[in-house]
Protein backbone atom coordinates (compact mmCIF):
# COMPACT_ATOMS: atom_id res chain seq x y z
CA UNK A 1 0.00 0.00 0.00
CA UNK A 2 1.98 2.94 -1.01
CA UNK A 3 -0.34 5.18 -2.05
CA UNK A 4 -1.37 8.17 0.57
CA UNK A 5 -4.64 9.61 0.71
CA UNK A 6 -5.57 12.46 3.46
CA UNK A 7 -7.51 10.75 5.96
CA UNK A 8 -10.75 12.60 5.12
CA UNK A 9 -11.02 10.53 2.05
CA UNK A 10 -11.16 7.30 4.14
CA UNK A 11 -14.29 5.27 3.59
CA UNK A 12 -13.11 3.45 6.74
CA UNK A 13 -12.53 6.32 8.45
CA UNK A 14 -16.16 7.98 8.05
CA UNK A 15 -17.80 4.72 8.55
CA UNK A 16 -16.37 4.49 11.70
CA UNK A 17 -17.20 8.25 12.83
CA UNK A 18 -21.23 7.10 11.18
CA UNK A 19 -20.82 4.41 13.94
CA UNK A 20 -19.87 6.23 16.74
CA UNK A 21 -22.48 9.18 16.31
CA UNK A 22 -25.28 6.62 15.91
CA UNK A 23 -24.48 4.77 19.04
CA UNK A 24 -24.23 8.37 20.38
CA UNK A 25 -27.75 8.86 18.98
CA UNK A 26 -28.60 5.86 20.21
CA UNK A 27 -27.46 6.55 23.76
CA UNK A 28 -29.67 10.02 23.49
CA UNK A 29 -32.82 8.28 23.12
CA UNK A 30 -33.21 8.56 19.14
CA UNK A 31 -34.65 5.59 17.09
CA UNK A 32 -31.37 4.57 15.32
CA UNK A 33 -32.67 1.06 14.49
CA UNK A 34 -34.02 1.05 11.02
CA UNK A 35 -30.64 3.14 9.57
CA UNK A 36 -29.01 1.69 6.92
CA UNK A 37 -25.19 2.53 8.15
CA UNK A 38 -23.60 1.92 4.67
CA UNK A 39 -26.14 4.38 2.72
CA UNK A 40 -25.22 6.80 5.36
CA UNK A 41 -21.87 6.45 5.04
CA UNK A 42 -21.83 7.25 1.45
CA UNK A 43 -24.29 10.24 1.97
CA UNK A 44 -21.89 11.76 4.16
CA UNK A 45 -18.82 11.15 1.63
CA UNK A 46 -21.20 12.78 -0.79
CA UNK A 47 -21.98 15.63 1.32
CA UNK A 48 -18.36 16.05 2.51
CA UNK A 49 -17.58 16.01 -1.32
CA UNK A 50 -19.96 18.36 -2.77
CA UNK A 51 -18.81 20.57 0.40
CA UNK A 52 -15.24 20.65 -0.20
CA UNK A 53 -15.65 21.38 -4.10
CA UNK A 54 -17.90 24.67 -3.02
CA UNK A 55 -15.04 25.80 -0.58
CA UNK A 56 -12.24 25.17 -3.50
CA UNK A 57 -14.69 27.40 -5.85
CA UNK A 58 -15.58 30.41 -3.27
CA UNK A 59 -11.80 30.03 -2.00
CA UNK A 60 -9.87 30.38 -5.23
CA UNK A 61 -12.88 33.35 -5.92
CA UNK A 62 -11.93 35.50 -2.56
CA UNK A 63 -7.98 34.55 -3.34
CA UNK A 64 -5.80 37.67 -3.24
CA UNK A 65 -2.91 36.23 -5.36
CA UNK A 66 -2.57 34.23 -8.25
CA UNK A 67 -1.91 30.77 -8.43
CA UNK A 68 1.91 29.94 -10.46
CA UNK A 69 5.22 30.86 -10.35
CA UNK A 70 6.44 34.74 -9.04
Amino acid sequence: MLNLKPWYMSRTIWASAVTMLLGIAGLAGMPVDGVDNAALTDTVLQAITALSGLVAIFGRLAAKERIGKR
